[in-house]
């Protein structure tokens, strides 16, 4: 049996609080919103492949730790990562340390916290084994 094509991914986060959240996505980020549900908001990440969505939490999150079982990274891949920071630095985002190249992924990348607590990335691979995004 040949395996079905899948056309388009979301990637969920959940707030105790999710408007500060939704304000960050669309006025920080600029995040084109496309679909409202009341407790939850879709946003594009890439055109229409992939997809953001941000929804009130049912509890409080167990840990603060992306890097445990359960734990989120949200990587945004973009070319500009330099371009990034300058944006989201100048609109008040707290980014702890400047864009660096990981010699161990081979990527050049930086990292920063969105209101509900989740840790972003915005990183551009430097390896020629990643698939370009034509």
């Amino acid at each position: 049996m040949q395996r079905p094509k899948l056309d388009q991914q979301v990637t969920f986060l959940y707030a105790e609080d999710p408007a500060p959240s939704w304000r960050f996505y669309e006025e920080v980020m600029e995040l084109p919103l496309v679909q409202d549900q009341g407790t939850c908001r879709i946003y594009a990440v890439a055109g229409s492949r992939a997809f953001l969505g941000v929804c009130k939490a049912r509890a409080p999150r167990v840990t603060d730790n992306p890097r445990v079982q359960g734990g989120v990274v949200f990587t945004f891949v973009t070319d500009d990562v330099d371009g990034w920071h300058g944006f989201l630095s100048a609109r008040g985002v707290e980014i702890p340390q400047p864009p660096a190249l990981s010699e161990t992924f081979r990527v050049y990348h930086f990292f920063f916290r969105d209101p509900a607590g989740y840790t972003m990335e915005i990183q551009r691979f430097e390896r020629p084994d990643w698939p370009s995004s034509d």
